[in-house]
């Protein structure tokens, strides 16, 4: 609260006005902040995935996603992988914690057995959580 003195009979005075230039100065960092992170916290993996009718399930903090292209190439978040490379890859990106939920999104034009072959790959490096990621369909579509 701001104090003003007056000269007439040397009483403080308080003043109603409210300084709002620390709040737009915080909200404006904030701003800034978040128009930086939100392009970095999305996985920019051009696939045409499938759509599906189930509810959508909690998305952890740091979830590790591996992209299956049309081209039958493998993405681990935005890097490219090989299937040899595949396991050491997973084990640098989730930390060797093999109790980590592995993303498996695949583009609808690659072949089932190809899709298994990835996740039999995921099996034998341990990792045994597993989850598909399809698009979002209203039922009826």
């Amino acid at each position: 609260m701001a104090l003003r003195r007056h000269t007439i009979d040397d009483e403080l005075v308080e003043s109603h006005e409210i300084n709002v230039t620390p709040f737009i100065d915080v909200m404006l960092v904030l701003l800034i902040i978040f128009m930086v992170a939100a392009p970095l916290a999305t996985v920019d993996v051009a696939v045409d995935l499938p759509s599906s009718t189930a509810k959508p399930q909690a998305r952890p903090d740091k979830p590790v996603f591996l992209s299956i292209k049309a081209d039958h190439s493998l993405a681990l978040g935005d890097k490219k992988v090989t299937m040899p490379a595949l396991a050491r890859a997973l084990s640098e990106a989730t930390g060797d914690d093999k109790e980590q939920r592995i993303f498996l999104q695949a583009d609808k034009t690659v072949a089932y057995g190809d899709l298994m072959e990835v996740m039999n790959a995921l099996r034998a490096a341990g990792y045994l959580k597993i989850a598909l990621v399809g698009l979002e369909a209203r039922p009826g579509q």
